[in-house]
């Protein structure tokens, strides 16, 4: 029991010291939860008790961004749009909608994880790491739209498309692995 009152006195604690700016970080980790969701499931799903579950999960990562639910959010939006367009064709914007938010969200989850709750962080950090991930999502989103429009309506151009696509993630991922791996020995 004096865990719990522990507990209870350093969360009370904290919130008496919290500052404006991981207030901001984490309301736009609702957002853009929040707007992933919008562009995954139908309109109709918002208009009941689904919209309230909803609108509680995107919560969840804004709360506990270190924890498991930024990742549980983002299943929950994919698996709902793998269902709402089970049956329906794909509209573009809703793709790049859904990954734009869903990056944005992990970004700032990452961006919030880092920051303490009592952090004094100057605005022009936090709009400097905004913007860059909304250059990521524009760039990510123009060079996709390229791709599908360079692929054509064939099946073959849409399997060169996919090809592409993975071949650019995969080198992507390579580049910032071999980056990591050369601040890491940089700094030792």
């Amino acid at each position: 029991m004096k865990d719990l009152f522990d507990r209870l006195a350093a969360a009370l604690a904290v919130l008496t010291r919290i500052t404006l700016i991981p207030v901001l970080v984490r309301a736009a980790i609702f957002a853009a939860v929040l707007a992933a969701f919008v562009f995954a499931y139908p309109v109709q799903v918002f208009g009941n008790r689904s919209g309230l579950l909803l609108a509680g999960v995107a919560l969840l990562p804004a709360i506990g961004p270190r924890r498991f639910w930024p990742t549980l959010a983002m299943l929950i939006a994919v698996a709902g749009w793998l269902l709402s367009t089970a049956h329906e064709p794909i509209a573009l914007w809703r793709l790049l909608g859904l990954s734009g938010a869903l990056y944005l969200a992990h970004s700032l989850c990452a961006l919030a994880a880092a920051l303490p709750a009592d952090a004094v962080v100057a605005p022009e950090a936090v709009a400097r790491w905004v913007l860059r991930a909304f250059g990521v999502v524009l760039g990510s989103a123009a060079l996709g739209v390229l791709l599908l429009h360079l692929a054509g309506p064939t099946r073959d151009g849409s399997s060169w498309a996919a090809l592409a696509g993975l071949a650019t993630a995969a080198g992507t991922a390579v580049l910032l692995a071999r980056l990591a791996g050369g601040v890491d020995r940089g700094q030792n």
